[in-house]
């Protein structure tokens, strides 16, 4: 059972007991049971609030951190000047766009390095110094500051540069897991959507203060989320509390707040694609943008302000009241840590990795050719544009969308999160199906059932595995999990999709019809089918440890 630092412990020869603010919890090792007891608290509850709140402070640093961090999403922007300015051919320049999607999904190290550090604002500092050593170096070859480089330089730079990103993800996934332990699938869900909803903010960000400037965007690059995530850094800190009432209603909020972005964005994206924006309109609705996003700053306050008046109004409750009686075996904890090393000897790690190597790698694989495939099928410039601005939608409200109908139906029906990912595996099995059918509008109906399901993984898998293997080492082990997303990018994408569109190709540069990628994306639905079981199977091994969870969170 984890105390919080604020209690204090008393040990006697007999049995132990631990004091905390209104909640006496006697705990006798002949029996191992746990009565919990309502009794005067001696602490200050103004003070405890001001301890407790701060988690919400640290949210909202958090959710802009998230909102800067994703520039990697923004290659598309400044790759054209850099195979111009270095005179790269495109096999090179998708050699350096592999270094990027490796550093943004191997974040083994930011793991290690949260597990490690004492305090969490160092996890930052790093990912701050990488983005700026990366983005600058990028900078300084394009415009010729320094000598052209090697590609092998280039690819290390585009590597590091990217690589910021797990470190940044890491401190503020697992700090929203840690302080809000009973919400874990909603909070992760939040993070991980502000994430990827960041692309669109930058890109909106570049379109109205930069446009036709990408390589100053690149210089922003290097400055903006690096000083954003060193001003805010120090906030981020955990500060374990039992799950209160209300948190679900603030953290709804977030939530609410997230999907306000995702809505105005994706009004943005289409009002682009249909009409020429003068630049006073496009500096108008950024400043729209930019106070649509502050408001999780309201939220924290409001929370604050609630924990305060709660606190300070509590009546001194000194007859024993009993709340809760556990029996609990030692080996039965659900506060059962693992590492890395431990974890990978487990069935569930590897279940867990092919399921993902299934869903993300195809989902990926989706979204890198996607343009193509609409060329294939005589979608116009246009309609391409929008089909790639909206993944990102897609692909957020599946983030967001999974925590919250993971978090509602656990607490409510006690359903496991790895039958929402057997679910949306089977889904996104559809979707592949419908993109390789090749019918009028197929793109639009596909591409939002595969966006939804591969968003949704990236909020389920950090859940699952915080539950499974324990929060501490949570950031080295989903870390090592998202491994899965470039490596089964690189199969699908390159061995499957580029080799059957250039064998139907032929002799052209070039493949026309449905038959370009009808076969590669009735495999992959073979391959999300699978993943499908396979998640399947990991919830079948993984009962007995979410009706745990499931019947703790009932009684909180």
């Amino acid at each position: 059972m984890k105390i919080s630092p604020l209690y204090t412990t008393i040990c006697e020869i007999d049995k132990q007991t631990i004091t905390g603010p209104r909640i006496l919890y006697t705990i006798l090792p002949s029996t191992n049971t746990i009565s919990s007891y309502f009794i005067h608290s001696t602490i200050n509850p103004i003070a405890t609030t001001t301890m407790e709140a701060s988690k919400w402070t640290a949210a909202a640093a958090s959710i802009w951190i998230q909102c800067s961090c994703g520039a990697s999403y923004a290659f598309g922007i400044y790759s054209p000047i850099l195979k111009s300015s270095q005179n790269y051919d495109q096999s090179t320049l998708d050699t350096i766009s592999v270094f990027k999607d490796i550093g943004a999904n191997a974040g083994i190290l930011s793991g290690l390095l949260y597990a490690a550090a004492p305090r969490t604002w160092i996890v930052h500092a790093a990912g701050a110094a990488q983005c700026l050593i990366g983005y600058l170096f990028l900078w300084l070859a394009v415009t010729g500051k320094i000598p052209q480089p090697h590609v092998a330089a280039v690819c290390l730079f585009m590597f590091l540069a990217a690589h910021a990103q797990t470190f940044f993800n890491t401190a503020n996934v697992v700090t929203a897991v840690e302080n809000f332990p009973g919400y874990s699938g909603t909070v992760v869900g939040i993070m991980k959507g502000f994430l990827g909803l960041s692309g669109a903010v930058i890109i909106q960000v570049y379109q109205t203060l930069f446009p036709e400037k990408p390589t100053t965007f690149l210089l922003i690059l290097a400055l903006a989320p690096s000083l954003l995530s060193l001003a805010l850094m120090y906030l981020v800190r955990a500060h374990p509390t039992s799950s209160a009432d209300h948190d679900k209603a603030y953290l709804n909020g977030f939530s609410l707040i997230s999907m306000v972005v995702a809505a105005y964005v994706m009004l943005l994206i289409i009002l682009e694609n249909v009409f020429v924006l003068a630049p006073w309109m496009r500096a108008l609705t950024l400043t729209i943008l930019f106070l649509i996003l502050s408001s999780p700053l309201h939220v924290a306050v409001k929370a604050n302000k609630h924990e305060a008046e709660k606190r300070s109004s509590l009546p001194s409750l000194k007859a024993p009241l009993i709340v809760d009686n556990e029996t609990r075996k030692p080996n039965e904890t659900n506060d059962h840590e693992m590492n890395l090393v431990q974890a990978l000897r487990t069935l569930s790690f590897w279940l867990l990795f092919v399921a993902m190597l299934c869903g993300m790698g195809s989902g990926l694989a989706t979204i890198n050719n996607i343009s193509q495939i609409g060329e294939s099928l005589g979608y116009t410039a246009v309609e391409r544009s929008t089909l790639v601005s909206l993944w990102s939608i897609w692909n957020f409200l599946g983030r967001v969308g999974a925590g919250l109908m993971s978090d509602t139906f656990l607490h409510k029906k006690g359903y496991s999160r790895p039958l929402f990912m057997t679910v949306t595996l089977a889904a996104m099995t559809a979707g592949h199906v419908i993109i390789g059918s090749g019918f009028p509008g197929n793109l639009y109906v596909g591409s939002v059932l595969v966006g939804i399901c591969y968003g949704s993984q990236w909020s389920l898998m950090p859940t699952i595995t915080s539950e499974i293997f324990g929060v501490r080492h949570m950031g080295t082990i989903f870390n090592t999990i998202a491994i899965a997303s470039p490596l089964g990018s690189y199969i699908f994408s390159v061995r499957l999709i580029g080799y059957i569109y250039d064998r139907n190709a032929g002799d052209e540069s070039s493949c026309s019809g449905t038959h370009c990628f009808m076969s590669s994306f009735f495999a992959m639905a073979v391959v999300s089918l699978f993943g499908s079981l396979v998640a399947l199977g990991l919830f079948v091994k993984t009962r007995k440890v979410y009706a745990r969870i499931a019947h703790s969170r009932m009684l909180a």
